[in-house]
This record gives structure tokens, C-alpha cells and sequence, in this order.
């Protein structure tokens, strides 16, 4: 039995003319991005707000209450990135989980030892750095994993 080549098929040509921007298609591409600024802008207001209006009252008796409304919108921000990792694919989800990992052991290891060097005399750190030191840790994490994915390739 004799092979021949397949017939080539016809494919429409591309449309003409230049690229129309869309904004409902720059939504939906980036609807994660955007929603993640609006919660962190939406944190970083209230966190400012919050610590004007508790310097500009410091004896007031609802001064915690105002103190602890960044939560809100903190927990906001936690609630995104929880929903942004549950859709990723499992070797998303993998690399993110050793990112994870990564972040808190040298966020643990660097906090540990900072903690020991203020008992040698260095100054005390407040609690708030932990988080961003976290979320430092975590994107040079993210940052060495997808750079070895790469040069394996």
C-alpha cells in the first residue's frame, strides 16, 4: 500500500489591520493583577489613616479598634492570593509550595538570628518586618526555582 503526504488544508488568513485595545479583554487577562493592587492600595490607605487618626488620639478608648482595621482589608489581600494559588495547575502549585516552604525557613532562620544579635546589642525590630521579609523571601524563592526550571530546558 502506497503513503502519500496528507493535502494541505486551508486556513483562513489572519485579519488585517492593526490591533484594537479592548479593555474588557485587558480585565479578564489581568483581572487577578488588578484586583491584588486595588486590595494592597485599599490596605496601605487604611493602614496610613489608621496610624494618623490613633498618633492624633493616643488616649482615646477606641484607639485598638482603629489600630486594627488594616486586618480588614489585609485579609482581603490573603483571601486573592489563597484563590490566585488554588487555580494554578499542579507544577504551578509545586514550584509556589517549595517557594512557600523556602520563604519560611529562611524568614525563620533570619529572624532567629537577627533575635540573637539583639541580645548582643543591636537594635530591636518591630514584629511588621516579618511579613514583608516573608514576601521577600518567597519571590526569591519563586525567583531561583523558575530560573533553574529554565536552564534545565
Amino acid at each position: 500500500m502506497r503513503t502519500e503526504a496528507p493535502a494541505p488544508v486551508a486556513f483562513a488568513s489572519p485579519p488585517a489591520g492593526e490591533p484594537v485595545f479592548d479593555p474588557m479583554m485587558t480585565w479578564v487577562t489581568y483581572k487577578t493583577q488588578i484586583k491584588f493592587a486595588l486590595a494592597i492600595l485599599a490596605y496601605l490607605m487604611v493602614l496610613v489613616g489608621s496610624v494618623t487618626v490613633v498618633k492624633a488620639n493616643p488616649d482615646a478608648f477606641w484607639r485598638f479598634d482603629v489600630a486594627a482595621l488594616p486586618v480588614l482589608p489585609a485579609a482581603v489581600v490573603i483571601w486573592l492570593t489563597v484563590r490566585a494559588l488554588a487555580r494554578l495547575d499542579e507544577v504551578q502549585k509545586r514550584t509556589q509550595m517549595q517557594a512557600v516552604g523556602f520563604s519560611i525557613v529562611a524568614t525563620a532562620l533570619l529572624t532567629f538570628g537577627y533575635g540573637f544579635m539583639e541580645g548582643a546589642g543591636l537594635p530591636h525590630l518591630n514584629w511588621t518586618f516579618v511579613l514583608p521579609l516573608m514576601a521577600a523571601m518567597w519571590a526569591l524563592g519563586l525567583g531561583v526555582l523558575v530560573l533553574k526550571t529554565r536552564l534545565r530546558r
